[in-house]
């Protein structure tokens, strides 16, 4: 198990560009299973989740080749389904949620699938229900081979429907449409995700051939059409990334620029941001976030405490409440912090208190957090990442602090974040990575 060992409490300068997207690179790997022809990807986040999805598909065969800088091609015309059914692929999945969008475009390419049992008394549990649904809705018929602990899955005619789905989830969305694209007929699908990644990823397919309406918004309309073809598409900046970067600036009382950050795609980020005092300046499609010494909370109109919360988009993403939580403990004034979508994302808070923070964990969902005003640092300690979005959110919190900090399990850290200790050298922070 690697750890990053930080001294914080410096000041950082200087230029950092976001790596392309992780939730997007992940949807349009899985797309290009739907042709034969090559798919060129540029902009590719060089991080393990993406490079364990990668290794997935060239286990089944897909002819990968790193082309440039983050840039690879894709040739899928030579698939191996019965690789599905292996221990290999069970292993190997296991580890990845965004590898269960490699089915949708498997049961509308080939017709059929196999799909690891995910245990319980019901195929999709809470967190793929919608993807179950979307692709029984379209015809996908799930058997269960209690021998194998698997599912055979028929799709030898998938047709379009019209499909309310219960939650707007982004994977379950993203299955859905790739589903659907090579489905006979028009589907309908109304709630479904409309973030930025869902946009590139109909951008994409429709490059391919694909034909659908309505991007952008809750309510798409798909064509089925016979085939798809090769296309060369680029992944969108990661606004997680640029969201952690502006909590970084403001944290450790920094100037950063922040550059190509594709600014019309981040939708709400920037005026959370702003609600927590921070000043960020637009110029072009960079944001420069200028050193403060103090930056104080917004309140309600009516004097009543701000309140930060998720929601799906165009809503505040998920992914950043965890880094509000962090730069709202060095803010003048305090916060109500609310993530609405997951359970069990503010637990890391118990590391942060341990650092001098004022925060109450109200509930698994919700806590409040009294600013420091930077009056009182917090302290460097040792720590361990439960998550993605909790270690750097951790990371940030040990830049800022007085003395040295230890975070074991980085490994969840470079699950999302492409050699963020060599891009933080560059800013001028000291952190180094102890392999282990």
């Amino acid at each position: 198990m690697s750890s990053f060992e930080i001294i914080g409490g410096k000041k950082l300068k200087g230029e950092i560009t976001p790596q392309g997207a992780k939730n997007e690179a992940l949807q349009v790997i899985c797309a290009a299973l739907l042709t034969s022809e090559t798919i060129f990807l540029n902009n590719v986040p060089n991080i393990r989740d993406v490079n364990k999805l990668l290794d997935i598909l060239k286990c089944f065969g897909v002819k990968i080749n790193n082309t440039g800088k983050e840039q690879f091609s894709l040739k899928a015309d030579e698939i191996n389904l019965n690789f599905l059914k292996t221990e290999e692929f069970k292993t190997k999945s296991a580890k990845l949620r965004g590898s269960i969008m490699i089915l949708g475009p498997i049961l509308a390419r080939f017709g059929k699938g196999y799909l690891p049992h995910p245990g319980g008394d019901k195929i999709g549990r809470r967190r793929t229900d919608t993807h179950f649904f979307g692709l029984q809705k379209l015809g996908a018929k799930f058997t269960l081979d209690k021998t194998n602990d698997l599912y055979k899955v028929d799709a030898s005619k998938l047709k379009g429907t019209y499909m309310l789905l219960d939650e707007a989830s982004v994977t379950g969305t993203a299955n859905i449409i790739m589903t659907a694209v090579l489905a006979e007929g028009k589907t309908t699908i109304f709630n479904a995700a409309c973030e930025p990644y869902i946009k590139q990823l109909c951008k994409m397919l429709i490059n391919m051939g694909a034909n659908i309406k309505g991007v952008g918004s809750n309510l798409l309309t798909i064509n089925g059409v016979k085939k798809l073809n090769g296309c060369t598409h680029t992944i969108l900046p990661d606004m997680i990334e640029v969201g952690s970067f502006i909590g970084l600036a403001a944290m450790t009382n920094s100037e950063i620029k922040i550059k190509n950050v594709a600014f019309q795609e981040l939708g709400i980020i920037p005026k959370i941001f702003s609600r927590l005092g921070i000043k960020i300046i637009q110029n072009n499609n960079d944001l420069i976030i200028p050193e403060q010494k103090h930056y104080e909370i917004q309140k309600f109109i009516d004097g009543s405490i701000m309140t930060i919360s998720d929601a799906p988009w165009p809503g505040f993403t998920p992914d950043l409440i965890s880094i509000c939580l962090v730069v709202a403990t060095q803010a003048k004034g305090s916060v109500l912090i609310h993530q609405k979508m997951f359970e069990s994302r503010l637990f890391f808070v118990d590391k942060l208190i341990d650092m001098g923070a004022q925060i109450i964990l109200c509930d698994p969902h919700r806590a409040t957090v009294i600013g420091l005003d930077n009056k009182q640092p917090l302290k460097g300690i040792e720590m361990t990442s439960p998550d993605i979005r909790a270690g750097v959110s951790l990371l940030i919190a040990a830049l800022s602090a007085q003395g040295k900090s230890i975070i074991h399990n980085i490994e969840q850290i470079d699950r999302g974040y492409q050699n963020i200790d060599i891009r933080l050298k560059k800013l001028g922070a000291n952190i180094k990575r102890i392999e282990g």
